[in-house]
């Protein structure tokens, strides 16, 4: 993976695509510190790092696998 892909800035309708989720989820989340925006340009919009993204996903997935272990 090349570091321009690593650090690729993603819309805010980029991330709910990506993520399977509607664009104002990703709009609460950001909002609420779940997901880590960057603020761009002179309207403040929304940008996220692919990388903070795919960390994202690495987090929800290990903590739905602690949660499925604890129940085994």
């Amino acid at each position: 993976m090349t570091t321009r892909s690593k650090n690729e800035m993603l819309t805010t309708s980029g991330v709910a695509n990506m993520l399977h989720l509607h664009i104002n989820t990703v709009r609460r989340w950001s909002n609420q510190g779940i997901l880590k925006p960057y603020r761009i340009g002179p309207r403040g919009d929304r940008r996220f790092l692919r990388k903070d993204i795919a960390q994202f996903l690495v987090n929800q997935e290990y903590a739905a696998g602690s949660y499925d272990k604890d129940r085994d």
